[in-house]
């Protein structure tokens, strides 16, 4: 299985930078039983069934990047140089492992002023990761982030522009509860209040799962043969009432439908002994073709980048042929791609 099996020209034009608005107004492309047709998000409840469940993501995405300088004095008097910083994740030891660039610029003990509040000092770096310890912690430090931190919008966004006030809405789902994540599970952007009460008067359940979407999600795959491809790990937790209320579904015969590849591959995660159950802990599932589903019905999930692994993950769901065709579709009728764009509802 090749890397360039999962390949596909993209017009450059198609890659969204904001939202649709509102949030259920955005395209839906419904693959299922063979066909393809063009519908809407706000369509959802009269396309799913009152016995089907969907499967949503309440991580919430912290305002992780972060513009600061460091101060040195020397011999030759006071310098400074300004770094920035991508928050990944929070250590056991109270440490934050981060991206710093340029990291070359800081030296182990320096300290880096992001506002009148907020400071960071380097302790250590780990594989091209510094190892950073803020001033604050709690919710002195969540508050202090919340006024310095912007969101750390996807590099093909932040390419075209700068993340501004109007992402910090935007860029988290309106169920966002348990913060951890530096990129959101997209999927879910889509979903409005009026569609959430349309969905549950059609009698559509929904089941809430954490998984913190790590910095990893938009690696390139770098190596020929994709099934040598180590996935990055992200932590996720299944509550007792959530593997529940999946199984319940399924031994009820309704389809359950992860919204976004990170429930998807959270709930997969959960049911590697071969039935969905509580779970909590690092999940590296790599999910390509050959792999066997043993929750997910089908997929609610955007359009992904070429070469990458959600490719990979939407061509096991539906097929390598199948996939090619749905995606020739989206670009012909100029669907919107990636983290701001359109959606899809992948139903094998």
């Amino acid at each position: 299985m090749k890397l360039s099996d999962f390949d596909f020209d993209l017009p450059e034009d198609l890659i969204a930078t904001r939202p649709a608005s509102p949030r259920s107004s955005a395209r839906l492309l419904h693959a299922e039983a063979g066909g393809i047709a063009d519908r809407i998000v706000n369509q959802l409840p009269d396309i799913l069934r009152p016995t089907d469940r969907l499967v949503l993501n309440d991580t919430k995405v912290i305002p992780a990047r972060l513009f600061g300088v460091r101060h040195r004095h020397g011999a030759a008097g006071a310098t400074e140089a300004k770094i920035e910083v991508t928050l990944l994740e929070p250590q056991a030891s109270g440490l934050w492992a981060a991206l710093v660039k340029p990291l070359k610029k800081l030296r182990d003990g320096e300290e880096v002023v992001f506002s009148r509040d907020l400071s960071a000092t380097l302790e250590g770096r780990s594989e091209g990761q510094a190892l950073l310890r803020f001033n604050l912690a709690g919710q002195d430090f969540d508050e202090a982030l919340a006024q310095a931190g912007a969101m750390p919008l996807p590099p093909y966004i932040a390419a075209k522009r700068p993340a501004d006030e109007k992402d910090k809405e935007d860029y988290q789902t309106i169920w966002a509860r348990n913060a951890g994540a530096v990129a959101a599970p997209t999927a879910s952007l889509h979903f409005d209040e009026p569609l959430v009460a349309a969905l549950r008067a059609r009698g559509v359940g929904m089941s809430f799962v954490t998984l913190h979407v790590g910095a990893g999600t938009f690696l390139p795959v770098k190596v020929e043969d994709v099934t040598t491809h180590r996935m990055h790990a992200e932590w996720g937790h299944v509550s007792e009432a959530a593997a529940a209320e999946i199984a319940a579904t399924k031994a009820s015969g309704g389809r359950v439908i992860p919204v976004g590849t990170t429930a998807l591959r959270l709930i997969e995660s959960a049911a590697r002994g071969g039935s969905i159950r509580p779970w909590e802990g690092d999940t590296d599932i790599f999910i390509y073709p050959g792999f066997e589903f043993r929750v997910a019905d089908g997929l609610m999930t955007n359009f992904h980048l070429p070469k990458s692994t959600l490719m990979m993950l939407v061509s096991a769901l539906m097929g390598q042929t199948r996939i090619k065709e749905i995606y020739a579709h989206a670009i012909e009728h100029r669907y919107r791609f990636f983290s701001y764009g359109d959606s899809s509802l992948l139903i094998p």
